[in-house]
């Protein structure tokens, strides 16, 4: 049950919210201007359109103490940050933003060759400040979120990822924590199965990270990335054989 206006907590946000989609359409509604050296006799509006679609999925954890937290941080112009959905610890689902617009959650990140991830993507903050376990209710809520966007707007299963795969060596979230095997398993991110898989001796491994998304300028970033997501127990700076095999059958999944 929804409380009253009167003791809305974000009452005054919520307004503003709806001010500025009103600013939105009144933009989308305007008629295009004309650059042309011979300006047209009239305006001719096409009728075969659609609203822009998120092709991407990047889940976040809060780095904050509570959901009341962050749902603050993101009401509070001064911060600059935002998200699509938020989900709390009791599996609560916050959906703070038409899916259709622009989120400003992935901050400066790449993801091959998308370097404007937050005009491609749907941003996912899940309230966890990085040193505990995600709730059993986070990630029931989160599956069933996920399926509906994979759904409605056809969301290819490699493009669930986190944002520390876009931002290497600048975000580390989700944290080690994440379930990435479980949403995999779900349809949600690809995952490796090395049974059998024998590496050729000119595996190049920073080429196999770039065919996966991962930028390698730096190098030990990106391999900090590739494992906090595929094999979080290991915090080694280098790759091992066993490291390699995973990379090898990742990469050909990715091409």
């Amino acid at each position: 049950m929804y409380i009253s206006c009167a003791s809305h907590p974000f009452r005054a946000t919520n307004s503003s919210y709806r001010a500025q989609t009103k600013t939105l359409a009144a933009t989308v509604r305007s008629q295009p201007a004309a650059d042309s050296v011979q300006p047209p006799a009239y305006w001719v509006g096409t009728t075969n359109f659609n609203l822009r679609k998120p092709n991407f999925v990047i889940i976040h954890h809060t780095a904050q103490q509570s959901c009341e937290q962050t749902l603050k941080t993101f009401t509070l112009e001064r911060t600059q940050v935002s998200a699509h959905y938020v989900i709390c610890k009791d599996g609560t689902v916050h959906h703070m933003l038409n899916d259709y617009l622009r989120a400003w959650h992935a901050g400066a990140a790449r993801w091959g060759n998308t370097t404007d991830i937050n005009s491609s993507s749907i941003g996912i903050e899940i309230d966890n400040n990085g040193t505990e376990a995600f709730t059993e209710a986070q990630i029931t809520s989160l599956l069933r979120l996920l399926g509906r966007l994979k759904r409605d707007y056809a969301i290819p299963a490699a493009n669930f990822i986190g944002h520390s795969d876009i931002a290497p060596g600048r975000k580390v979230d989700p944290s080690a924590f994440f379930p990435w095997q479980q949403l995999a398993q779900n349809g949600y991110g690809l995952w490796y199965d090395t049974t059998g898989v024998q590496v050729p001796a000119d595996f190049n491994t920073m080429q196999a990270l770039r065919i996966i998304g991962y930028q390698v300028k730096d190098s030990a970033a990106a391999i900090h990335a590739f494992k906090l997501h595929f094999m979080p127990s290991d915090t080694t700076a280098s790759l091992t054989d066993d490291n390699r095999r995973v990379l090898f059958d990742l990469a050909r999944k990715y091409e």
